[in-house]
């Protein structure tokens, strides 16, 4: 998590404030009305809301409403306009859900939705309720509904740890986030009066419930729940709004409490008091770490130092955030103003008199410039005063070489002056000293500026100033001369410093941005799993220098290894546990956290939502938690990018998946549609005829037989060429196929289907033969005239006609039919689609169309569907490009 807030004092909205304001524009208002347990009358209050904005003129309809059989709540259901629930057969029983599409198409202004948390039957569009709600919110419409407290994701542990009762159907937090939540109260006595009197529960149920759930105590736990966790939502909206309109102070609505921690030791101590504070407020907290300047100098046991106090802090429940800033003060006041922080948590450290006089104290000037926020200060173990002296660091005097060209820089300045003498007074000489003290402090520091104002003053001094060739100054006004060359040394140095400082910061949030976006733009186009992981692996091992193992759960429940950046990795029994820790908690386990520790690896939860999809591991050489503490938000903001992908990654597995179901579904439909009609039809017919051959075989009976067995054929045909073509098991044999040939036998071999019709051929013997599959070809044109036989008139012609124009070879059917609707054409080609142009009943399941498309293309050539221009009816051409034509062999010589 990292924090980059303007503060109150910019006075400008905040950017993100305005995105997420933006993206509910054109959404629909959701409403909770929120309870601390049934009965306390949150439907009630939603019937009654409802009806207060349906008498404004609002339109307001019933989705789903459960009264429970209590006479209040069924009386304000008269007036309402109910949508018809949705009718799912489910184990020798009906149930009866919301109808989503309903609601949909009657798109109201706002719909009333009871019970949030509800589970829908098998079969439904969404799993849960909560999900058809948010659908109806994204096409623009309001809802109003109503959940319990013990329903809430996040508190569901909490509410099992008293009740005893674990609740199964939840919600995810985020729902309770995005809501306006409205308390639906009433006292635990007056709740128990109304179990006893049978308002809630019937009599026997009642008095189980009274034993159990429904104890005064637990009520009043859950009531404090429930408003608690409104508060919280409320101050979170709120800060949201104040956000977006860039307004400035805390807005102290509730306590917010901003813990502030260091590379010192005892900052551990901070983050409990803060934890003491937060439980006391009973409000939320963070503990933030401000990385300034110094922090590229912190050795590796202060890195681990710095990420054992976040860890920590991760796991007393408070958010954790690391903060570029230029200085301690103007970080954490930047913190305090982007959360409107209301209390303050730091250490004092052992400082001496004189290190507060040169560098200030960070503690005194957080209580005098943060007037609205409460500071507490603790005093650090007295094992923090010790490393005082990191101020003697090497490489803090500068580089010698800096002095070297320092020296060379003022001897040049010299060596000009002297040239230039005898025409620039003392005061112009002074001024060409000014360009290698600014030049020296600008590039190589403070320490190598004084020394070049030191080295230009008695540069100056000594071969300019009377008397020359010694230190002395007779003239007081050349003193002035030589304290200006220190002084602009010292500003100038100074000021560089601070560039310097604001540029490293600047550079060091864009690298981040580019890495982060880098990492993104690699991993978002791909669609394969296993390829994803491994170059997430890859990635974050290359950027962080450490070892990296992604596992997640597929069949089984053990997790399984998806990728590693080293093949060579090795994970044990303890490892496995952490990892699957980290799955099963949402949180880190393993070296450098509070679990398992025994674990070489560090894992870290992958989440979209409330949902864990995957563990990532990450393992070093390096001492304490492999990963450094500056690294943390980095590989925080990598595992949150990498969790996105996999989540897309999921989804459209889920939407294959679906979509399966709903082909089979249609499949299992038109299977059924069949034996009612294709199947039964020619059977009928097939039974019929066997019966009369008791009393003497006609041509006409074996005709009859035959013709309704090659039908039957036909369709169990049609069956298996589906099949094979969803199952991808199409195989081709490709040979040279003389056109004439194939369209004769095709139209002998349907000739029964095509009764009534006069079927003219006009394919001419001199087109090229074409590379095909001769038997896929055979099945679309079989396909083709049972499809121009069943809707051509009767009495009608139907024609076959070849031509070869234009580079490419086209084998037209056209029959005199109703056509095809304008605009549709195309429809035609999809599974189980059957455009119906006349009234006549026309059979079929739709599947013809589609295995000649899907056939087609496996063959290279392409299907069209259209309407004739030379009067009513339909033309359905089968296209072969250049490609697929013979031009070598005539076709006298393949026959």
């Amino acid at each position: 998590m990292s924090i980059a807030g303007s503060g109150p004092e910019a006075g400008r909205p905040d950017p993100d404030a305005l995105l997420r304001a933006a993206a509910q524009e054109g959404r629909g208002r959701l409403k909770i009305f929120l309870g601390a347990a049934p009965g306390v009358g949150k439907t009630y209050e939603m019937l009654s809301e409802g009806a207060a904005r349906r008498r404004d003129g609002v339109d307001v309809v019933i989705g789903v409403v459960e009264t429970h059989g209590r006479v209040e709540t069924e009386a304000l259901l008269r007036g309402y306009e109910i949508v018809a629930r949705r009718d799912v057969p489910y184990q020798a029983r009906t149930l009866h859900e919301m109808d989503i599409d309903a609601i949909l198409e009657r798109a109201p202004r706002l719909v009333l939705v009871d019970e949030l948390a509800h589970t829908n039957a098998p079969g439904s569009r969404h799993p849960k309720r909560y999900e058809d709600v948010k659908e109806l919110l994204a096409a623009g419409i309001d809802v109003y509904s109503t959940v319990n407290i013990q329903h809430v994701e996040s508190l569901n542990d909490v509410v099992a740890s008293f009740t005893r009762v674990r609740v199964r159907e939840t919600v995810p937090d985020s729902i309770l986030e995005q809501a306006e939540i409205e308390v639906v109260d009433i006292p635990p006595d007056e709740l128990i009066e109304r179990l006893k009197a049978g308002k809630v529960y019937l009599p026997a149920e009642a008095t189980r419930a009274l034993g159990h759930f429904f104890s005064k105590s637990n009520l009043s736990a859950l009531r404090e729940l429930a408003l608690r966790r409104a508060a919280q939502a409320v101050d979170a909206r709120m800060l949201d709004d104040v956000r977006a309109l860039g307004l400035g102070g805390t807005w102290a609505g509730s306590e917010r409490i901003v813990v502030a921690i260091s590379e010192l030791p005892g900052c551990d101590t901070l983050v409990r008091a803060a934890k003491r504070v937060a439980d006391g407020l009973r409000g939320p907290w963070t503990a933030v770490f401000i990385e300034t300047p110094r922090a590229a100098h912190f050795t590796d046991e202060q890195h681990t130092r710095i990420a054992a106090t976040m860890t920590l802090a991760t796991q007393l429940g408070g958010a954790v955030a690391t903060v570029p800033a230029e200085t301690v003060v103007a970080g954490i006041k930047s913190v305090l103003a982007d959360l409107r922080a209301t209390q303050l948590v730091l250490g004092k450290s052992n400082r001496s008199r004189w290190f507060e006089l040169r560098h200030g104290s960070v503690v005194d000037t957080l209580v005098r410039d943060t007037p609205d926020v409460a500071v507490h200060v603790l005093p650090m173990p007295p094992a923090a005063s010790s490393p005082q002296h990191v101020r003697t660091r090497p490489g803090q005097w500068g580089a010698r070489s800096g002095y070297a060209i320092t020296a060379a820089m003022v001897a040049g300045v010299t060596g000009i002056a002297s040239a230039l003498f005898q025409i620039l007074d003392l005061g112009n000489v002074a001024l060409l000293y000014l360009l290698p003290v600014m030049a020296a402090a600008s590039i190589f520091g403070l320490r190598t500026g004084l020394f070049a104002g030191i080295a230009s003053s008695l540069a100056y001094n000594f071969f300019f100033l009377p008397p020359t060739g010694t230190l002395t100054i007779n003239n007081p006004e050349n003193v002035v001369s030589v304290l200006v060359l220190l002084g602009i040394a010292v500003a100038t140095s100074q000021l560089t410093a601070r560039v310097r400082a604001q540029a490293d910061i600047a550079a060091a949030s864009a690298r981040t941005n580019a890495i982060l976006a880098g990492f993104l733009r690699q991993i978002a186009g791909i669609n394969d799993l296993d390829v994803a992981a491994q170059m997430i692996c890859d990635d974050v091992a290359r950027l962080l220098d450490v070892q990296v193992v992604l596992l997640a759960r597929s069949s089984g429940p053990d997790l399984e290894i998806l990728a590693a950046s080293d093949p060579a990795y090795r994970l044990d029994v303890m490892d496995h546990a952490a990892a699957g820790w980290a799955f099963d908690t949402g949180s880190s386990a393993g070296k450098g956290s509070g679990t398992l520790t025994a674990s070489e690896w560090l894992f870290q939860p992958m989440k979209a939502g409330e949902t864990v999809l995957g563990v990532i591991g990450v393992a070093s050489d390096r001492a304490g938690n492999p990963v450094r503490a500056d690294q943390l938000p980095l590989l925080s903001s990598l595992i949150d990018q990498a969790s996105l992908v996999l989540e897309r990654l999921r989804l459209q597995t889920e939407m294959r998946d679906v979509e399966t179901v709903r082909t089979r579904d249609r499949l299992r439909a038109a299977l059924l549609s069949s034996v009612s009609h294709d199947l039964r039809t020619p059977l009928t017919a097939v039974i019929a005829a066997a019966a009369q051959l008791r009393h003497g075989a006609t041509p006409e009976l074996i005709g009859t037989i035959e013709s309704e067995a090659q039908r039957l054929n036909r369709f169990v045909a049609n069956l298996l060429d589906m099949a094979r073509v969803e199952a991808g098991a199409l195989k081709l044999d490709v040979e040279a196929t003389d056109l004439s040939d194939a369209v004769t036998e095709a139209a002998h071999d349907v000739r029964r289907a095509l009764e009534g019709h006069e079927v003219r051929l006009d394919v001419p013997p001199d087109l090229p033969l074409v590379r095909v599959d001769a038997q896929l070809l055979h099945h679309c044109l079989l396909n083709l005239l049972d499809n121009a036989g069943r809707y051509g008139e009767p009495g009608t012609d139907i024609v076959i006609e070849g031509r070869h124009r234009y580079g490419e070879l086209r084998l037209a059917v056209l029959d005199h039919g109703p056509g095809l609707p304008p605009g549709r054409e195309s429809e035609v080609f999809e599974t189980f689609r059957r455009l119906e142009g006349s009234d006549r009943a026309i059979g079929g399941t739709g599947l013809g169309l589609a295995i000649v498309k899907a056939f087609a293309e496996a063959m290279g050539m392409i299907v069209e569907a259209a309407n004739r221009p030379d009067g009513k009816g339909a033309a359905f051409t089968l296209v072969f490009p250049a490609p697929l034509m013979v031009r070598d062999l005539a076709p006298e010589s393949a026959s």
